[in-house]
């Protein structure tokens, strides 16, 4: 038989590869699909490319490429038999098992067990190779059969470029146990139980000993008893007191000696006391649950105490919480809502993958077509049977959690894709999810060449007038935007003597060290928000091109066209003294049905003069003259060295800080993001040197023929303008940055953004500069010039609410996201991987809120 195994894998032995380090193997996703070795197909695993496949798509790959011999992975989870078997070690069929897999299913009790099974299977007869054979096997199969079964989960890795280690779940985790000792952690007080410190205090989840650390990673002080605890006890899950919130808790294991993620960290609080829901950090970093100014919002929107009831199939399959990723989640579920996603990417499903590279989970279209169709097809959101719903009932009967059960679909290799190379989204920690819907339009965008673009149905222009104070002339110009941004004046609520009042007591049991009163929320007229939208704003350094000087100038904004899908943010996010970003406590009446037709863009009005298009007049300092002839430029070495020791070539660390104008390593960090792919990315600095203008340059403009310091295109390109327009102002005003910045705001004409256009297409993204122009307004993404298909589609400005996304916690930087979505004329809650019908959409305290245009009667 060891003959005859040896000779059927001869002719295959070129094609098999031993997956080196570094290698991705994708062992538990298909990268087509959300099937995985739980499915009843399994998953099968090329052993060239190391991609897995669920039952349905190997042919493809099969047929694409000629691979012929797979990996077969089949995880069956079944009950555990009662008696002598029960709190087993799960039975294992194979020496080799693949134990790492990021599983669909929690196994949250004692109740399964599961049995893996691997085997060989070559195409197209199908012919199976149990594993292991390591006798009957030639020696490079079984070697490489070894490796894939001992290779970690592809998404375990570290990104290269992300910020830092995403934290895994514990190993202690599941099997952590409790003593029953009675220990009950107060609200506030804490101290270390051996000495006198009262900061950076770990409470130990197996006996509740609340002692000081010094070993953690954030360089906070303390005597480092938690980890003498440990020690002497070997109990090695600690919490660390003033990160508990809703949302999770900052946790540490001794014996793993990392930072890592505990999924039953709610039940392991509640053994000592401690209620997550009543939990909330305060700003001094402790944390209290006697004052609970979001406890009423965290329990509104998520609807908590009322016996919603779940539903299933298409466009009701949940997407699971990756430790923060729900800004992500309800994101992709409101867009995959809306008919024209639907249509371009799971409308056209089999010719997105049959067309798709030979690496799919790095193609964006497959990833989207993928994610689409998990949330439509209702293959991922079955209803459970009569039996398992009675089972169910009895297990909620007795607060036992049924971990059977498959529930939503986890968007791992579609988060990793889409927030490869951005510090942010590749991160571990809560972002703001609209950046990341701005972000995925950015991406929607870029990858939309020659094919049906879904994000049109977004986008609309803006026409601001900007008139000058002094000589009462006026300059139009249009911009393009994704979104309406809603300001929220505190000063127009409707309770300002009850909050008032709150604010008073607030403040006295502050000063007397008392408990804070209930809180009491802003309630602000939605008509007071477009009021407040529509009022003019100053323009900070006018320069008025009537007086040649600068001038007051003010600004208006008014929609030029209207969307067919208007995406409105309510702007509850601000900043605190210590610039941390803080929401604003509002509730906000927001309609089911929006008529904004008075806000259309009216353009030139008579009797109105118009600016005179001149430029501002080109300063040369000094010290830019100066500079220009400098042989060796100045550079912050500190900031190079910190880029060096992230692994990044020096020479290519050096142009970085250089071309970033020695704003410091974050700049710098993004500009090497931005263009580690260039060829010339680690070649020495070439520091250009430029001529001084002739005497005819005054009168006859600046060269256009001669570019800019590359240092001054880095910088405004960093701001978030595109590349061309950068290189277009820096031009006009002899590349005085001050001039130049003047320059793009009171130029944003249609060359300039076909030039955007046609720069974004070559360039790679800039998702920051795409989220960053869009938040302060002078967005400088344009319309597709392209004549056979206008992207600007206007109509009337009257919508109707069908969803919204709300968020809760103090800051984007921490809290949950939830979204409701209106489908068949009612509203559906999407939290996390649970899906219910809404009994009291609480459509006054979302944040972002989803119009569809109404068509006319």
């Amino acid at each position: 038989m060891a003959a005859d195994l040896g000779e059927l894998l001869v002719p295959y032995m070129p094609t098999i590869k031993v997956p080196k380090t570094g290698d991705r193997v994708y062992k538990d996703e298909c990268v087509f699909s959300f099937d995985s070795p739980e499915s009843e197909g399994g998953l099968y695993v090329c052993m060239n490319t190391f991609l897995g496949f669920g039952r349905e798509h190997v042919e493809r790959h099969y047929r694409k490429t000629g691979q012929s011999v797979y990996m077969h992975l089949k995880r069956t989870i079944k009950e555990k038999a009662t008696g002598a078997a029960g709190g087993a070690v799960p039975r294992r069929r194979n020496g080799k098992v693949f134990l790492d897999l990021e599983l669909n299913c929690d196994f949250n009790c004692d109740d399964y067990e599961y049995e893996d099974e691997a085997k060989l299977v070559i195409f197209p007869d199908h012919f199976e190779i149990p594993l292991p054979n390591i006798e009957e096997l030639p020696a490079l199969v079984t070697i490489a059969c070894d490796a894939v079964l001992s290779a970690s989960s592809a998404f375990r890795k570290r990104e290269p470029d992300s910020w830092e280690e995403e934290p895994q779940v514990s190993k202690h985790a599941r099997s952590l146990r409790q003593q029953d000792n009675g220990v009950r952690i107060p609200p506030s007080g804490w101290k270390c139980a051996k000495c006198e410190m009262r900061e950076n205090l770990w409470l130990n989840l197996t006996d509740g000993s609340v002692l000081c650390g010094k070993w953690f990673f954030d360089g906070s002080g303390g005597n480092g008893h938690a980890l003498e605890h440990y020690r002497e006890t070997n109990f090695p899950l600690a919490v660390r007191l003033g990160t508990i919130t809703p949302d999770g808790a900052d946790v540490y294991s001794f014996d793993e000696e990392e930072a890592v993620l505990d999924p039953h960290i709610a039940e392991h609080l509640a053994h000592f006391g401690i209620d997550m829901l009543q939990m909330q950090k305060r700003e001094n970093g402790h944390v209290d649950n006697e004052v609970r100014p979001r406890v009423t919002e965290w329990e509104v929107i998520q609807e908590s105490g009322l016996k919603l009831k779940a539903v299933y199939g298409s466009g009701y399959t949940g997407i699971r919480n990756l430790g923060n990723s729900c800004y992500l989640g309800t994101t992709m579920q409101v867009l995959f809502s809306i008919p024209e996603f639907q249509r371009a990417y799971v409308g056209n499903l089999q010719r997105i993958f049959d067309y798709s590279p030979l690496d799919p989970s790095q193609d964006f279209s497959t990833q989207m077509a993928k994610l689409g169709h998990g949330l439509l097809s209702g293959l991922y959101a079955k209803p459970p049977a009569k039996c398992e719903l009675i089972e169910q009932v009895m297990k909620e009967e007795h607060k036992v959690s049924d971990v059977h059960q498959e529930r939503g679909i986890s968007p791992r290799m579609f988060k990793a894709l889409v927030s490869k190379g951005h510090p942010e989204f590749s991160s571990n920690r809560q972002q703001d999810a609209q950046e990341f819907f701005l972000h995925i339009i950015n991406l929607v965008e870029r990858n939309s060449a020659g094919a049906e673009n879904p994000s049109d149905v977004f986008r609309f222009l803006v026409e601001e007038r900007i008139q000058c104070c002094q000589s009462r002339k006026v300059r139009y110009t249009q911009r393009v935007d994704y979104l309406m941004q809603l300001p929220t004046p505190i000063e127009a609520a409707t309770n300002r003597e009850e909050l008032i009042a709150y604010e008073a007591k607030r403040q006295e049991a502050e000063e007397n060290l008392r408990t804070s009163p209930e809180p009491v929320r802003a309630k602000i007229p939605f008509t007071a928000c477009v009021q407040a939208f529509t009022e003019p704003e100053n323009v900070p350094d006018f320069w008025s091109s009537a007086l040649q000087a600068k001038s007051a100038g003010i600004k208006t904004s008014r929609f030029a066209s209207f969307p067919e899908y208007l995406v409105v943010q309510i702007k509850k996010f601000t900043f605190g003294v210590d610039w941390v970003p803080k929401k604003l406590d509002v509730s906000i009446d927001m309609p089911d049905f929006l008529d904004l037709s008075r806000l259309r863009a009216t353009g030139l009005q008579a009797g109105e003069e118009e600016l005179p298009d001149l430029t501002p007049p080109i300063v040369l300092p000094e010290d830019t003259r100066d500079s220009s002839m400098t042989d060796s430029p100045e550079i912050d070495e500190s900031a190079v060295m910190q880029l060096a020791e992230m692994g990044f070539p020096l020479e290519a660390c050096r142009k970085a800080v250089y071309y970033t104008g020695n704003m410091g390593a974050e700049m710098a960090f993004n500009w090497i993001i931005a263009h580690m792919e260039e060829p010339d990315f680690a070649e020495p600095l070439a520091v250009p040197s430029y001529s001084e203008p002739g005497p005819s340059s005054p009168s006859q403009g600046p060269s256009m023929d001669s570019q800019p310091p590359e240092d001054s295109v880095a910088i405004l390109t960093s701001m978030g303008f595109s590349r061309a327009q950068t290189i277009r102002a820096l031009k006009a005003t002899n590349s005085n940055l001050e001039r130049a910045l003047d320059w793009i705001f009171t130029h944003p004409d249609s060359e300039e953004e076909s030039e955007a256009v046609s720069d974004m297409a070559d360039t790679e993204p800039n998702d920051n500069a795409f989220s960053n122009a869009n938040m302060n307004s002078d967005s400088t993404l344009s319309p597709d010039l392209d004549p056979t298909g206008p992207r600007i589609k206007d109509g009337p400005g009257r919508y109707e609410l069908f969803a919204f996304i709300s968020h809760m916690g103090t800051s984007t930087m921490s809290g949950h996201y939830v979204c409701h979505i209106k489908k068949e004329g009612r509203w559906v809650i999407y939290n996390d991987h649970k899906v219910c019908l809404s009994e009291r959409p609480p459509k006054d305290l979302g944040y972002i809120y989803f119009y569809h245009r109404l068509s006319c009667s």
